[in-house]
């Protein structure tokens, strides 16, 4: 395997919230035996990106995709995930590092909006 994927959250001080992280991570696992998985943090709980990725490398990695599990585009993504590629890609060189883009706006999401609407009427 020389591909990863570093599933990255924000983070929270609640560890329930983080063990979603760990859920996808497993399950992205079984979709996808062929690459690395592994989770990071933006901020809040640990491992943070660098160590996340360090993981990666350690593992054999020879690219690394950032994948950020958030819905929207905004500052983290735009902003945070771009400085730590760079910040990757300076440390190792030998790696190459992709910033995906976020969950963003998909139809299918509608369905699971209205199914958490539904568990509450």
């Amino acid at each position: 395997m020389n591909s990863a994927i570093l599933l990255i959250a924000h983070g929270s001080r609640r560890p329930e919230a983080n063990a979603d992280l760990l859920e996808v991570a497993r399950l992205l696992s079984e979709q996808r035996p062929d690459l690395l998985v592994e989770t990071a943090y933006l901020e809040l709980a640990a491992p943070d990106i660098p160590t996340g990725a360090r993981r990666c490398v350690e593992r054999g990695a020879r690219e690394v995709r950032l994948l950020p599990y958030f819905l929207s585009a905004g500052a983290h993504v735009q902003e945070d995930l771009r400085a730590y590629r760079e910040q990757l890609a300076r440390e190792y060189p030998e790696v190459r590092f992709v910033c995906c883009p976020p969950l963003g706006f998909d139809p299918r999401l509608i369905a699971v909006l209205l199914e958490r609407l539904e568990q509450q009427m």
